[in-house]
This record gives C-alpha cells, structure tokens and sequence, in this order.
C-alpha cells in the first residue's frame, strides 16, 4: 500500500513537472513564433539558433542549425537594414501529428525594398521547448529570386566551408578564419574604349569579410564584387595577424591592408594598374621591413608612364 502511495506522489509530481516544462497549446505557439520573428534584427540575430532543431528542412534544403545560424548572419551582413514583421500579427496554427504548422505572411524590408511573401514554420516540442524543424516560403510566392533567400547565398563560403583564410585575427593565440560574401552580378559590360567593365550587382556591388570568431565585426568593402584575401601576419605588434584584401577589377587591382581587431585601414589601398604590371605577386608589392614598418610597391602615372613606386610606410 505505502508503495503504491509513494508511486502515485511520484506520478503526479512527474506530471506537474511535465506541465511545468513543457508548452502546449495554439496560444504558446503564437508566442514562439513571435519571438523568432523579432529577432531577426541586426541586434539580436546571434540569439536566432536556439530556436532551431539539430536537422532542419530550410527552405526545402536540409540545413544544419549552424549552417542556418550562418545563413542568418550572412542576411544581415549584406543587408544591416533587414526588417521583418507578420503582417497584422496574424497566423495560423495547425497541430500535425505531434507538431505544429504555423502560416502567416512575412513583410520584409531591406535595402529600400518591401515585400510580402506567404511563409510557415513546423514547430515541434523537444525538451520542454519548442523547435523549428521546417522555415520556408510558399512555392507560389512571387519574386523568390530575391536575394534575401538562401539560395542566393547558396555558394557562399561560410556554407559550403571552401575559400578560408586561417590566422590569428584577434590575438588570442586560437586559429581563426575569415572568408568573404561577395555580391551577386546581375549583369556586366564592357562601357569605354579602356574595356573598364560596368557591373551591376544584386544589391549593391560590395563585398563583405566576416571572420569565425564572432566577436571580430565584419568589414564591408565598397564597389567589391571579385577579391582574394592574404593573411600578412602582425604588422603593428599587436600580437594578431592584419588580414590583405584584393580588389580585383579588369585593369587594375587594390590591395587594403586591415586591422582584423577593430576593421580599420592601416594604409591607403596599394593600386596597381595591371593592364602595365601585369603578374605581379604579394611579395613584389608589400614587405614587412622592420618593427612595425612595411615597404609597398605600387603603379603610379609619371610624364604618361605607368612606372613602379616604392615608399616605407611606418606604422602606428
């Protein structure tokens, strides 16, 4: 009898607790989904990927949470004035066999575009909290090639983990990695007789260098869509690796030289003008020459010769 007691404590208890863990219920839903939605902001994005199972079917691909988590963060690197809200606050719940299918429509706004796109997740219940197995938009949606959906980022290196740069970018004596999410051409013709091309981008023709370790901030660069990245070691002894950037046009290529810990240009861009300088290597252009001193090679226009200059450049 005592045993029987004890046992029926123990399942009630085990019950209220399981009440007390475990959200049920459209309203509970409603509150979830609300909570993802308002933190897809610039601001509270990294919280995102707790809201996701370990697998997730995203955008009718199989995502990891990471790689989700990853996905995020590249939306708001190209676009830092992304919005999204649920038009009206309205949404509808369906319990599908264990789980919860919430409807509703997304109003996005993103660089000067706004938009509305029928959209769902499949919400389901795993440790006493809800997660996200399935995100996605309607296949009847209109102007799904907008580059704030993933496949537009499907390429990209943080995904597909090709095109890292490893060094120690923030001077902790841990290997890092940076990798860069360039645009996406739309279009590119040759405008002048200098066969300079003008290319139009998705977006605006920028490119972006975003480093693993999250606390290091991304660092955009302006008018970039073709670029390589070199890891030139500490330059200014502060114990962590400057990261090179290549900006890579038809005629010429740029060369910035970055602080990896705080994005800012430690010297002007070293310009070469490759239509003249042509095959030109990291080492024929910049050489650390001594404590904090760097000596840059680059091209420069003298009595309508395109010649070589060299100059030591101390850093500080």
């Amino acid at each position: 009898m005592k045993c029987f007691s004890l046992f029926s404590c123990l399942f009630i208890l085990l019950l209220l607790g399981c009440n007390e863990v475990n959200p049920s219920g459209e309203k509970e839903v409603r509150k979830f989904v609300k909570q993802w939605n308002d933190a897809h902001t610039q601001i509270k994005s990294p919280y995102l990927e707790r809201y996701y199972m370990d697998i997730v079917t995203y955008y009718e691909k199989e995502f990891t949470r990471g790689q989700v988590q990853q996905d995020k963060n590249l939306l708001f690197q190209q676009f830092p004035d992304y919005t999204q809200r649920i038009m009206n606050d309205q949404s509808e719940v369906t319990k599908v066999e264990g789980s919860y299918l919430v409807t509703f429509t997304k109003h996005v706004n993103y660089n000067g575009v706004e938009a509305d796109y029928p959209s769902y997740l499949s919400v389901t219940i795993k440790n006493g909290e809800f997660k996200i197995m399935r995100e996605g938009v309607s296949k009847n949606a209109e102007n799904l090639d907008a580059p704030i959906f993933p496949s537009a980022r499907k390429s990209n290196a943080i995904i597909s983990n090709n095109r890292q740069l490893y060094g120690d970018f923030n001077g902790d004596g841990l290997s890092d990695y940076a990798t860069v999410i360039s645009p996406e051409i739309r279009s590119a013709s040759n405008a002048d007789v200098q066969n300079t091309d003008t290319v139009q981008c998705v977006g605006g023709c920028n490119s972006v260098i975003i480093f693993s370790n999250k606390a290091l901030k991304a660092i955009t660069i302006k008018g970039a869509y073709q670029s390589q990245l070199e890891n030139l070691k500490d330059l200014n002894s502060d114990g962590a690796d400057e990261i090179g950037f290549w900006d890579i046009k038809p005629t010429t290529k740029s060369l910035y030289v970055f602080n990896a810990t705080d994005g800012t240009l430690l010297i002007e861009p070293i310009v070469i003008n490759t239509t003249v300088h042509k095959n030109l290597k990291l080492i024929d252009v910049f050489k650390k020459t001594g404590t904090n001193k760097i000596t840059v090679t680059s091209s420069a226009e003298i009595n309508g010769a395109w010649v070589l200059k060299s100059k030591v450049i101390a850093l500080k």
